[in-house]
């Protein structure tokens, strides 16, 4: 039998530490996997007491998911070189703005063989136009990449709520492994292989959310809404058609967590709604708002809406995706948000 696989997960937020509530549960039943799953931490004081030793010694992270026992068999380690010796299955999840760092800091210590999971929502925009998360993690490390994208609140995800999820993966080997790794009975598990176009629902989703946002801030209702959601769905699709190179994008993949259930979520709750709905109801700046409502975090997506519109307007095909341009515009180039509306009511109905 193969030698148990070894998994760290790098990074320990909200969603990492929802993440290895299930990992560490998996990892500690299945022969498949080493017992102890290493999760990098930043170290820093909560009480008078490192967050590590909290972890480790009460299993639990009580700054970023309060009131969730952690399995004991996930040890928390400060130093992210020491996190990641001997790991087979690398778990990102760390906040897009700090992938290059880490990946910086791992490169000479990671097995070449690793393979790596992103479950970072959001994309880097590279001299040569718009980068996957997991593209620049690959670029970097030269390892298997694989994504997991979901409709996936964290504290939902940690109480045990039915939820599903979407793995991208492009081999047939490490599919069925990571879906062990990650399943459970309230967690379910997709895996499919347009890896790109689960990823790109993940960036993506977070543009139609702020106009989503504008809706609410302008009291329109849920009609509305779900016009909104049905219209960037097609952008969505429209778009990984020109961006995903792996030739022919298939609808169906649309059809699961990572795209139509994930995009209905974020409509519905989320920050870029949050925020969506604050710019319009106080006609203050995203930034003076992000500020404010979210106490140092970044929002995904209005810097995605200005990614998307750079990459459009070098392909000349700003025109096509009249949602994306008009959050675009409101976001940062002074149009009034009451111009949402008109984009909708001008929106070509198919694409």
């Amino acid at each position: 039998m193969a030698a148990p696989k070894k998994v760290c997960i790098i990074g320990s937020g909200n969603w990492g530490s929802a993440i290895a509530k299930i990992v560490g549960f998996n990892a500690g039943n299945n022969p498949k996997f080493d017992k102890t799953v290493s999760m990098w931490v930043f170290e820093e004081m909560v009480n008078g007491r490192k967050l590590t030793e909290i972890i480790n010694t009460d299993h639990e992270n009580v700054k970023y998911l309060p009131g969730h026992r952690l399995p004991p068999n996930v040890l928390a380690v400060p130093e992210l070189v020491d996190a990641v010796k001997g790991a087979d299955i690398l778990i990102f999840v760390v906040p897009h703005q700090f992938i290059q760092r880490v990946c910086e800091t791992i490169k000479e210590h990671i097995k070449k063989d690793a393979v790596g999971m992103s479950l970072i929502k959001g994309v880097d925009e590279g001299p040569e136009g718009l980068k996957l998360i997991s593209e620049v993690i690959r670029g970097k490390l030269g390892i298997t990449m694989t994504v997991l994208m979901g409709a996936n609140i964290a504290n939902e995800v940690a109480d045990e709520k039915f939820c599903e999820t979407t793995i991208g993966c492009k081999d047939k080997v490490n599919g069925p492994i990571l879906k062990e790794l990650m399943q459970t009975t309230n967690f379910r598990v997709t895996v499919v292989e347009e890896a790109d176009v689960v990823e790109i629902c993940g960036a993506l989703k977070n543009i139609v959310a702020v106009g989503a946002g504008f809706c609410d801030g302008l009291g329109f209702g849920d009609n509305t809404k779900a016009a909104v959601i049905r219209l960037g769905l097609m952008e969505m699709i429209a778009f990984a058609r020109v961006f995903c190179t792996a030739g022919s994008v298939s609808p169906t993949t649309f059809l699961e967590s990572c795209g139509i259930a994930d995009l209905i979520t974020t409509c519905y709750g989320g920050r870029n709604r949050k925020i969506g709905e604050a710019f319009a109801k106080t006609g203050k700046s995203i930034e003076e708002l992000e500020k404010e409502m979210l106490n140092g975090q970044k929002l995904q997506g209005p810097a995605t809406a200005s990614e998307v519109n750079h990459i459009l307007k070098s392909k000349n095909m700003v025109d096509k995706f009249p949602l994306f341009n008009a959050v675009y515009q409101i976001c940062f180039n002074g149009h009034s948000v009451k111009e949402f509306i008109t984009c909708l009511q001008n929106h070509p109905q198919h694409m």
